[in-house]
């Protein structure tokens, strides 16, 4: 709950910052300068870029330092059982003692995802899954847009991997977390997808409750509805990054850590996640570069199942 709190005062803070600076554009273009028609379309766009870099920057540096140590602290609790006296102050020194500095943390992760994307892309068919999980036939639109929701979330669960096995170098515990992926990503990205799918059936429902208030502002004019909608992306902003995301994440952490634990790295899992995603390759490189040695082959890895083809 207290990184919970955080990351809900942090949600707020982007929410007002929102609010504040489309609401001072709104103001200044239509009613202190009355611009409008094409004009007024361009600078709205121009406001918008310009505030998307600048929460990219502040997501960056402020909110990724508050999501890696609610990943350790995540990571703590499933290994040890218990819940450090201060959350808040274990999970700071736990990314202060891994990573130096918030943009190697950011540069770790960005390889990390950009592994997990194309391997998932080469696993994660619609047909491979589907024959773990037939019901998804009948939701091939839906599952396609789930599944790279549910992936987004992995690489934190491979985050969390490196924070229990502080005893490797960084892309060491990088290079094993995801190979371990590679062992479970069934079960773990299969549970994401059940949550993911229930988001969208709750976003459907949430849709359906604004296109009514949408006719009920029609009368009220632009300003007032302006207003209202800004209101209530702020609400939807500050319960989703706030309150769901952190759910989602936990749930993840701990289906992948549950899943990997007695799970050893081995070659054969390395080999198959690097014919599948030509970024493991740097992983790997940066792994022997930190003198350790590639994981050697292991005597229960079973041959890839027919339509499945997934190690383990």
């Amino acid at each position: 709950m207290p990184w919970v709190a955080v990351r809900f005062a942090v949600g707020v803070g982007f929410a007002l910052l929102a609010v504040l600076w489309f609401g001072l554009v709104l103001w200044i273009l239509f009613g202190s300068i009355g611009v409008s028609g094409v004009i007024g379309l361009v600078l709205i766009l121009l406001a918008t870029v310009v505030f998307g870099g600048l929460v990219k920057l502040l997501h960056r540096y402020v909110l990724y330092l508050v999501t890696a140590g609610h990943i350790a602290v995540i990571a703590h609790v499933v290994e040890t059982g218990e819940v450090p006296d201060n959350q808040l102050q274990f999970g700071k020194q736990q990314v202060s003692d891994r990573f130096v500095e918030a943009s190697a943390l950011f540069a770790v992760d960005q390889v990390i995802k950009t592994v997990l994307k194309q391997f998932n892309k080469a696993v994660a068919s619609l047909g491979q899954l589907a024959d773990f999980v037939p019901a998804l036939r009948q939701l091939m639109g839906i599952v396609t847009q789930a599944i790279g929701l549910a992936a987004s979330y992995i690489d934190q669960a491979i985050l969390a991997h490196m924070f229990l096995h502080d005893e490797k170098e960084t892309w060491t515990a990088a290079r094993d977390g995801i190979v371990l992926y590679g062992k479970t990503w069934k079960p773990v990205l299969g549970s994401t997808l059940l949550i993911v799918l229930g988001m969208q059936g709750t976003m459907l429902a949430f849709v359906g409750g604004l296109a009514v208030l949408s006719g009920a502002l029609g009368g009220f004019g632009t300003i007032v509805e302006t207003v209202v909608w800004l209101v209530i992306g702020g609400f939807v902003a500050v319960g989703y990054f706030g309150l769901l995301s952190p759910w989602i994440k936990t749930v993840v952490i701990t289906t992948y850590l549950v899943e990997a634990d007695g799970e050893s790295p081995d070659s054969e899992t390395m080999d198959y996640i690097a014919d599948r995603s030509s970024t493991f390759a740097d992983v790997v490189s940066r792994a022997e570069k930190e003198g350790e040695p590639a994981p050697e082959p292991v005597d229960d890895v079973v041959e890839d199942e027919p339509g499945v083809g997934t190690p383990g």
